[in-house]
């Protein structure tokens, strides 16, 4: 069954953004996307039909303390998501999957909470240069200058100042603690994998981008390293670099990665739902 967030004035009728995949899938079940955030589990899913065992969510992005609470309310159902808590959390915070991938991307470092103390720290440790701010699971890129982009890492006052602006910014949507990762130039569109038991089993133009979608070269070992992390299904976004050396920009949980309009939704939704 394939479950995905009920319209806001319309509770008996998909999200209009998930309804072509609603309508894709032979099974559906809605659920209250707002009363996951809230943290109310029990009232989100109280549409869902006990229908089968396995279920698969596509929807907007959720903390993993919500993911959590989602599992365990569907679970009262009889209903398990092909995703767990712990799985949802390892793919949707990048500190877990870093290091199985960190000959793949960008160098980086983090910290746990906000403190200037700890951001030192990890910017000391990163060394010169410039450098991109973001959170566990989000960076602002759409206020690059003043959120995202370290021009130069040897710069303490500056780069604080950014680190700030973006802690502003992301409020109570903060999450973890302060990732820098080493910038490197990139020079064109970003091309979005999708993974299903560690074989990557369809390639789309990013969301951002959907009408470009760059010939894809997968690096060679990146396909052992994802399917090492053991993740049931997942995104894997890459660029070329200058060098024209392939780069992971970001691996996410499948769930909640954003199908790029170009792609259509019965195709997604046909690997979502198939897990061999």
């Amino acid at each position: 069954m394939l479950l995905v967030p009920h319209d806001v004035l319309r509770p008996r009728q998909p999200d209009e953004h998930f309804a072509e995949e609603a309508a894709a899938a032979p099974v559906v079940g809605l659920v209250d996307h707002d009363a996951l955030a809230a943290g109310d589990a029990e009232r989100a899913v109280a549409r869902v039909p006990a229908y089968g065992e396995a279920v698969v969510y596509r929807g907007w992005m959720l903390s993993s303390f919500a993911y959590a609470g989602f599992a365990a309310a569907l679970a009262t159902k009889g209903l398990t998501l092909r995703t767990g808590a712990a799985e949802y959390r390892r793919a949707h915070e990048l500190p877990g999957w870093y290091d199985a991938l960190a000959a793949f991307t960008p160098e980086t470092r983090w910290t746990s909470g906000d403190g200037r103390d700890a951001f030192e720290a990890a910017r000391a440790a990163l060394g010169e240069g410039p450098a991109v701010l973001r959170d566990y699971t989000k960076s602002m890129k759409h206020h690059w200058d003043e959120a995202a982009y370290i021009p130069d890492l040897a710069d303490a006052s500056r780069a604080w100042k950014v680190a700030q602006r973006m802690r502003e910014l992301r409020d109570d949507e903060f999450t973890g603690g302060f990732v820098l990762r080493r910038f490197e130039k990139f020079e064109q569109a970003e091309a979005r994998t999708w993974w299903v038991g560690g074989t990557c089993r369809l390639v789309t133009a990013h969301p951002d981008t959907p009408d470009d979608l760059p010939p894809l070269e997968l690096p060679a070992g990146l396909a052992d390293a994802v399917a090492g992390l053991a993740l049931p299904f997942v995104t894997v976004d890459l660029a070329r670099r200058a060098d024209g050396v392939w780069r992971v920009i970001e691996l996410g949980d499948g769930q909640v990665s954003d199908r790029p309009a170009t792609t259509a939704a019965a195709d997604l939704v046909a690997m979502a739902l198939d897990k061999n």
